[in-house]
């Protein structure tokens, strides 16, 4: 079972970093995007899009009909990253740059580890935390001397605060889902869910009278990779890895995303960029080398009191106790 772990826990970190990697371009696609896109169709049109790939997946693997609890489940992660968070990063890029979303995405890891305790029954130790909350204030440092955070808190920090909760429960539940469905069984089913709210809404709001080539471009990324292939590599990482653990390879995002940024829109971005990822880097080798502990009696009576617990738990300990 020893070298069974050995081999499952990088894989998942390989995987984890692949869905970062794509997650990574997503405000600034987002941002181009809704220069000519109704914000609403960019959040909407994009599942819509995944969507028609995901029916096609799905009817060529064959795959089974997920059951009534796994469709519940499916509802709360589309909740929140086929709906949610798509459509309040849309509604605040279009005021605001990718840049200083950045800063806000950047508490992403520990909503994730927050709402994986919760949804996925998962206990990191505090050793996890303390790396996890170093690395996260090491990229709320850069990203808010390098011009990402501009001192005062607007509609649009509201958005993305919202974005950012939302997000890290459809991580979780998704990712935990995927254990018993597979990573990209669970990004598909969940967009198929979602299409009784995503194609009334994105018929209603289509417009594309000041759509450019380039807009276009933007989009087509958001739906194929930010709602479609990334969440293949992502949730088969959280699943492999754990929720927590791998969910805190996205504290490189802000620096990935600010690259982009200066790359694509022209953001200034300095040194510090270099010496936030080395930290990063760090963080995040810290928080994979931290050991799961197994839940105690009075984790178990917290988190069945407020509706949480129960098998997983007794799931998670016993796999924690065989390695």
């Amino acid at each position: 079972m020893r070298a069974k772990s050995n081999v499952i826990v990088p894989a998942g970190v390989t995987l984890g970093a692949l869905g970062v990697l794509g997650f990574s371009f997503s405000l600034p696609a987002t941002r181009l995007a809704v220069a000519g896109l109704d914000p609403w169709f960019v959040a909407f049109g994009r599942a819509l899009v995944a969507a028609v790939l995901a029916m096609a997946y799905l009817a060529l693997s064959r795959a089974p009909l997920p059951s009534a609890t796994q469709v519940r489940r499916l509802v709360i992660v589309a909740a929140g990253i086929v709906i949610g968070f798509p459509l309040f990063t849309s509604l605040a890029l279009t005021t605001q740059t990718s840049a200083h979303g950045a800063v806000v995405i950047a508490v992403l890891p520990m909503s994730t580890a927050i709402w994986a305790v919760l949804r996925a029954s998962e206990r990191p130790p505090m050793t996890f935390w303390l790396s996890s909350g170093a690395g996260l204030l090491a990229v709320l440092a850069f990203v808010a001397t390098g011009g990402g955070f501009s001192g005062s808190l607007s509609l649009a920090d509201a958005y993305l605060f919202i974005a950012v909760v939302l997000c890290g429960l459809g991580y979780a539940e998704g990712g935990a889902l995927s254990r018993e469905l597979g990573g990209a069984r669970t990004i598909c089913w969940a967009l198929v869910v979602s299409l009784p709210v995503t194609i009334p809404v994105s018929l209603f709001t289509a417009d594309f009278s000041r759509a450019t080539p380039v807009v276009w471009l933007s989009f087509a990324y958001v739906a194929l990779i930010s709602m479609f292939l990334g969440f293949f590599a992502w949730y088969a990482g959280l699943a492999a890895g754990g929720v927590a653990k791998i969910g805190q390879i996205q504290l490189a995002q802000p620096v990935l995303t600010l690259l982009w940024s200066a790359a694509v829109l022209g953001e200034p971005v300095g040194w510090p960029a270099l010496a936030t990822a080395a930290v990063v880097v760090v963080c995040v080798v810290l928080t994979q080398r931290s050991r799961t502990a197994p839940a105690d009696p009075a984790d178990r009576f917290i988190l069945r009191a407020f509706g949480f617990g129960g098998r997983q738990w007794r799931r998670r300990a016993s796999s924690s106790s065989r390695s």
